[in-house]
């Protein structure tokens, strides 16, 4: 009896253990899993759709609340990326006042936990 209730115990956390496994994505990874994806950037409760393109350009729009809440650089935006040092680098036209940052992404399943080279962090969430 013993035995069995061992089994079930480790049966129950093997599973467990494995979904909390998270990717550190980089280099070729990383190109691959946002390449003509979007991902979509949780933003102050809402959530901000990016479409990154292979050309290196991307675009976002922010829906018309988020818009509301925005602080004046526009509902939607286009910029360029690249992947340097294993990070995400991206540089806006107009959003983030034009600045290059560089983004750490760690994947679990379509789940992204992102932090930028400043030390801001959050989520988000890689869609077809």
């Amino acid at each position: 009896m013993k035995t069995g209730t061992l089994l079930l115990a480790v049966g129950l956390a093997l599973p467990a253990t494995a979904a909390l496994s998270a990717e550190q994505l980089a280099g070729d990874a990383l190109r691959g899993a946002i390449i003509g994806k979007t991902v979509y950037l949780n933003v102050s409760g809402f959530e901000l759709p990016i479409q990154y393109s292979a050309n290196g350009r991307m675009t976002g729009k922010m829906g018309t609340v988020a818009a509301s809440f925005s602080r004046g650089d526009g509902s939607s935006d286009s910029g360029k990326w690249w992947v340097a040092e294993d990070q995400l680098c991206q540089k806006w036209t107009s959003w983030m006042n034009g600045k290059q940052y560089c983004y750490k992404l760690t994947r679990q399943g379509a789940n992204v936990r992102w932090v930028r080279n400043d030390g801001r962090s959050g989520t988000a969430r890689i869609g077809g």
